[in-house]
């Protein structure tokens, strides 16, 4: 626990030596200088005297971008699928083959009832159901399109959108071999697949060709564990001066309600930067994402975000009388916060009502602004919204917040 900081370890006005009580312009900025300077040296011994703070401040930022990089992940691999061939030939079994082939499906159950599939999937048993109907081969012998159908369970959109294009794609892909070696009828797979008819589908997923979700994710995440720590240092920082009696003394000393503010931010906002610099070090290196944009304009995103950030955090710690109050709040903030910001989900999915919510949101802004500077090299003529609306949020939360701190402490 640190020694409670006395107002005679601040500089005051009359009582510093060399400046006359009628003080000059330059020695009033310079005394407001050293009083923060002071509040500045206190706070940093504060935070890092403690080693669990350290260990908060530099290793939890690591380990939770490590654990959400990989369990945050929206790939669809080995779905879980029933099948029911009722051809039993060389060409369904072909079809069958392919879809355990490619590692995106998992064959869990087979049988003959068409109505299997469908309990299948209303018991979560499995994700997708594939029904081969009879006479499949002799359909495509002839020269008429043999039918497949594909059953996705849809309660997550999700891996239901992605699954049904790959059962399809691997469709297409099996008809479209039947053509190019002339082993089934050239007409059944021209009307199986499109470029068998002289169509040429070509199909290409811009700045994430390999479409890993954590080249996605992880940039967003870096934000959200920014904010986090942001909001968890900030609003506990000034409850936990009031609880240990020490707030009193603050308040009593020279020191003014914008002077105690920068004192308490200033501090905070250089660890938050710190922290986006070690994840985001993290991130390209431990993980491989692409940055292909300007650091200068990530830089600047983030000092707003960052500063949007302390404004909730100062907010909080106002309206809290304890600790265990503050750190509530902030839960009860975050929480919306990540949901609304589409971290998780894509804000175009949203009703109307919240994606107008997430205008009000500073992570949504940001984590938009990183994935365009990490993904797709965006500057700032690419996102102008995005960043006046940071700037409005940074420059009116702290204002808000230091007048509801002086109101407050007042």
């Amino acid at each position: 626990m640190s020694a409670p900081l006395s107002p005679a370890s601040l500089p005051s006005g009359p009582e510093v030596p060399g400046v006359p009580a009628q003080s000059s312009f330059r020695h009033r900025v310079a005394l407001r200088a050293a009083r923060v300077r002071a509040l500045v040296r206190k706070e940093l011994r504060q935070l890092f005297r403690d080693p669990k703070t350290k260990r908060v401040i530099f290793v939890s930022p690591v380990l939770q971008l490590i654990l959400f990089g990989y369990a945050v992940n929206t790939d669809v691999r080995r779905v879980a699928t029933w099948v029911v061939d009722h051809d039993q030939t060389p060409e369904s079994r072909l079809i069958l083959d392919a879809f355990t082939a490619s590692d995106y499906f998992r064959i869990v159950g087979r049988g003959d009832d068409p109505s299997a599939v469908g309990r299948a999937l209303d018991r979560g048993a499995a994700r997708v159901g594939i029904w081969i109907p009879p006479g499949f081969a002799r359909d495509a012998k002839a020269g008429r399109a043999p039918a497949v159908q594909i059953l996705v369970d849809g309660t997550n959109s999700n891996t239901a959108t992605v699954a049904q294009g790959y059962a399809q794609r691997i469709v297409n892909q099996v008809a479209l071999e039947w053509a190019s070696r002339g082993s089934g009828p050239g007409s059944a797979g021209a009307a199986l697949t499109p470029g068998a008819a002289g169509i040429d589908v070509r199909a290409r997923a811009w700045f994430n060709p390999s479409l890993e979700s954590r080249v996605y994710n992880v940039p967003a995440v870096c934000g959200v564990i920014v904010l986090l720590m942001a909001l968890l240092l900030t609003a506990m920082g000034v409850v936990r001066e009031r609880e240990m009696g020490t707030l009193d003394q603050l308040l009593v000393s020279p020191l003014s309600a914008g002077e105690l503010m920068l004192g308490k931010t200033l501090p905070v906002a250089a660890i938050a930067m710190v922290q986006l610099a070690l994840v985001t070090a993290v991130g390209l290196l431990w993980f491989d994402v692409p940055f292909r944009g300007s650091v200068a304009v990530l830089l600047v995103a983030a000092i707003l975000f960052i500063l949007a950030g302390l404004s909730v955090g100062l907010f909080i710690s106002t309206v809290s009388n304890t600790q265990q109050e503050a750190f509530l709040s902030m839960f009860l903030f975050i929480l919306p916060a990540i949901i609304l910001s589409g971290f998780l989900y894509p804000v175009e999915t949203m009703p109307d009502f919240f994606q107008t919510l997430t205008l009000a949101n500073p992570l949504r802004h940001f984590l938009e602004v990183v994935r365009g500077v990490f993904l797709k090299g965006a500057g700032f003529s690419d996102m102008p919204f995005q960043f006046a609306v940071l700037v409005l949020m940074a420059v009116g939360g702290l204002a808000g917040a230091t007048r509801r701190f002086r109101r407050v402490m007042g």
